[in-house]
């Protein structure tokens, strides 16, 4: 869903794995050369989406990284076939109240610019659940966790499904060592 962590949560989990992070958005707006919501503006959503699926099938491709996806790749079946084929998907789900919270004062997001955004949510949240869960390898509920428990706990399920070995992925202290 759009505001459910993916990106932050993708940044400190390849951070934590030592991996590249590619975030679909943005690689987008490089390609059009501005903004999603511009885009969206001129062009519409179709457009969209018709850029999106080519851009997701080569990042799928690219070994040791994470990828952040918008909220709505997983609208074409071609989408959520590639990323269930050619990744581990990780569905990072939250309330659509979670969102409204997390995304009340955002004013880039095309889709919730509209009167009534929790409505809207709701509404996208019905929509995509189902298709968010077909797509994916594992769910994992978010609420209102740390960004760094969410990641724990993808990592800690990552390992117990044998996508990562733990052993190598690099430790990194919570704070500084003391001096001895």
């Amino acid at each position: 869903m759009p505001g459910g962590g993916k990106s932050t949560i993708g940044r400190q989990l390849a951070k934590r794995l030592g991996w590249a992070f590619n975030d679909s958005d943005l690689v987008i707006e490089k390609e059009v050369n501005q903004s999603i919501k511009a885009f969206f503006e001129v062009n519409g959503e179709d457009r969209f989406r018709d850029i999106e699926a080519k851009v997701i099938s080569k990042l799928c491709t690219v070994p040791g990284s994470v990828l952040a996806t918008g909220g709505g790749a997983v609208l074409a079946e071609a989408n959520r076939r590639e990323l269930r084929e050619n990744s581990h998907v990780v569905y990072l789900r939250s309330t659509p109240e979670e969102i409204f919270r997390r995304l009340r004062h955002d004013t880039q997001r095309p889709l919730l610019q509209v009167a009534d955004p929790l409505a809207k949510l709701k509404l996208l949240h019905a929509q995509r659940d189902p298709l968010y869960r077909e797509a994916a390898h594992l769910v994992i509920d978010t609420g209102r966790p740390s960004v760094s428990s969410v990641v724990n706990a993808v990592l800690m399920q990552l390992e117990l499904d044998g996508v990562i070995d733990a052993s190598e992925v690099p430790v990194h202290r919570l704070s500084k060592p003391r001096p001895s």
